[in-house]
């Protein structure tokens, strides 16, 4: 028998999310067939799979031990490595995600590795603000990820009722994001919008780009763009995104005729490898919350947050060097 006293992060979900986090390694069809048997409680009373869970609640559940058993990224370091954090309060964390490290184990063949999310939740360990032992279904978690090889912001919730609220700004496009590159070539107009659609194809995981004549499953995305500088060869651009698609700046702008600096994917970088470019010049640099609500995380509406420019390699090399090849 299992007894779950629900606490403030596993209040205001439903009993099924919960039970799939607290107990993973239960299969779902288990999980109705012990509703079904009313050996799952709450509140010592049958219980509902859609039913809301409260903070004071208990749940208790009939089932074999093996089924509590968890498989989680191991949230301590063998090494003490801090976040590069660009702002932190009580409730969420922005963090500065340099280029090469991994948000999070993808995959089997990057298990053991350091991902961002350990190193946020080693950190929040150290500083007695996430006690594992002590959370049935809640880890600090990412609200929004970037790709492996991009730098920049990354926002990490340190509760629940963050992460939920997060998820919701993100969602509902209440998120003002920015993005700085450096592209190949010079585009005509300083400011100008990429509006086409992609399709992202699963396996190749690249992505191809579409005017109107496009497939069904094809997604709209829209990118807003303005010429910071110009060079012999490069121009040094910031993105606005208007949607998020995945490697919708990537795409976008290889398809406009202006690959991104070291992006070997969607464009030809021999070249970019000389200059020492082996993946994209991309870096997440601005946020701007636009949520105007009166959630837990009201008091962030109107703020913005930015990693200076001076800080991003690929820029400080463009105002160096770049500019003259």
């Amino acid at each position: 028998m299992f007894e779950f006293n629900i606490g403030k992060n596993d209040a205001g979900q439903r009993l099924d999310k919960f039970l799939t986090k607290a107990m993973p390694a239960m299969p779902m069809p288990m999980m109705y067939r012990l509703i079904r048997q009313k050996k799952i409680k709450l509140n010592r009373k049958r219980a509902e799979i859609s039913s809301m869970l409260n903070e004071g609640d208990v749940v208790i559940v009939f089932a074999p031990p093996h089924f509590a058993e968890k498989e989680t990224e191991a949230p301590t370091l063998t090494v003490t490595v801090d976040p590069d954090i660009v702002y932190e309060d009580e409730n969420i964390l922005l963090v500065n995600k340099p280029s090469g490290l991994l948000v999070h184990e993808g995959d089997t063949k990057e298990a053991g590795k350091i991902t961002l999310v350990r190193m946020i939740q080693d950190y929040l360990i150290r500083k007695g603000e996430y006690e594992p032992e002590k959370e049935n279904s809640f880890a600090p978690s990412l609200a929004n990820r970037i790709d492996r090889n991009t730098c920049g912001i990354v926002l990490a919730a340190k509760n629940a009722a963050a992460l939920r609220e997060l998820e919701d700004i993100f969602r509902d496009r209440k998120i003002n994001k920015k993005y700085l590159c450096v592209v190949h070539g010079a585009p005509k107009k300083d400011v100008f919008f990429l509006e086409n659609y992609l399709l992202k194809d699963e396996k190749t995981k690249n992505v191809r780009v579409y005017g109107e004549n496009r497939p069904k499953a094809a997604k709209y995305a829209k990118t807003g763009c303005r010429v910071m500088a110009r060079g012999k060869n490069y121009s040094l651009v910031e993105a606005e995104l208007f949607t998020g698609r995945t490697h919708q700046i990537r795409a976008q702008l290889s398809y406009a005729g202006h690959p991104l600096l070291g992006d070997g994917k969607y464009g030809v970088n021999k070249q970019d490898k000389s200059l020492g470019y082996h993946s994209q010049a991309l870096c997440s640099y601005y946020v701007k919350f636009d949520n105007g609500s009166d959630g837990i995380l009201s008091y962030l509406n109107g703020k913005e947050f930015s990693i200076n420019s001076d800080s991003i390699d690929f820029v400080r090399d463009f105002n160096n060097r770049l500019k003259n090849k």
